[in-house]
């Protein structure tokens, strides 16, 4: 089964203690981030915040509600601009150059990081317009041109043999899980570095969240991936490395604050933790 508990899931990881998993390859650095802070106005809702993610490696976000999962992904594309007094502190460092540098187009940004959402969010267009819609944007005009862009966007995502016959109706018609693929073709037509997705199975049945999963597998030859999940075992399953927030009494303020508590190879979060924490998470003691 697709769905089983926390525990059983753990379980099955033990035996990875008996003998250390290989290190994982650390291949070039897409993020660096730096005692990343996230305000909201003068609530902090997450600090400290240093980590280093990975190109053509799918990094997962686990975590209680309310730990700053969400807020600090949508930091990596500053999506946090368009929320009047929301501020990011520290470095956010993409490729060497500092994100929130005073030179940097967040509308750039934007087009080399992408974002695929809980909720499937397709157009109320055709399926066709929905995955040309960036391209024409960002310039392309030639038809033949596009309709090659569709394709291998639908080709990638695993969507072009069940709607080929049906480009021109609408996106709308589709299946939950036929409108998160066709988000994630839309994502990847204007071809992104990054692609991040805030808990994209959160709404899907088992059988089209395996779907998804199978597909971020094949993506990250292509691209760089952070997925949020509240899914442990989805998180075991797909990701090379995990990160663990969890949420604390921030001293200056007394309000909760969220903060990464611990960041490894997925496999050594899993099978042997080093922060107490994350073992009473993942083994389902607290969270």
């Amino acid at each position: 089964m697709i769905i089983e508990s926390a525990t059983e899931s753990v379980k099955a990881l033990r035996p990875m203690q008996r003998r250390a998993a290989p290190p994982l390859e650390e291949t070039a650095v897409v993020f660096d981030a730096e005692s990343v802070e996230v305000f909201y106005g003068s609530f902090r809702a997450v600090r400290g915040v240093t980590m280093k993610i990975y190109k053509n490696q799918i990094t997962a976000f686990i975590g209680p509600s309310g730990c700053g999962k969400t807020t600090m992904l949508r930091a990596f594309n500053r999506m946090h601009d368009v929320i009047p007094g929301a501020r990011v502190a520290g470095k956010l460092y993409y490729h060497g150059v500092d994100l929130y540098g005073p030179d940097v187009s967040a509308t750039e940004v934007r087009r080399r990081i992408g974002m695929v959402f809980q909720k499937p969010n397709p157009f109320p267009k055709s399926i066709y317009d929905n995955i040309a819609f960036g391209p024409r944007v960002n310039g392309v005009k030639n038809t033949s041109e596009l309709d090659a862009v569709v394709e291998k966007s639908l080709r990638s995502a695993a969507l072009w043999d069940e709607v080929k016959d049906r480009l021109r109706h609408s996106a709308l018609g589709l299946s939950g899980g036929q409108q998160q693929r066709l988000c994630i073709a839309r994502t990847i037509a204007v071809q992104p570095d990054v692609v991040l997705m805030d808990e994209p199975c959160s709404a899907l049945d088992p059988i089209a969240t395996a779907r998804i999963e199978e597909l971020m597998r094949q993506l990250k030859s292509q691209f760089t991936i952070v997925i949020v999940t509240h899914n442990m075992q989805q998180a075991a399953r797909v990701s090379d490395r995990t990160a663990f927030f969890t949420a604390e009494l921030d001293a200056k303020n007394d309000q909760r604050c969220g903060i990464l508590v611990e960041y490894d190879a997925t496999a050594k979060i899993f099978s042997n933790p080093s922060d107490e924490r994350t073992e009473n998470y993942i083994t389902g003691r607290f969270g």
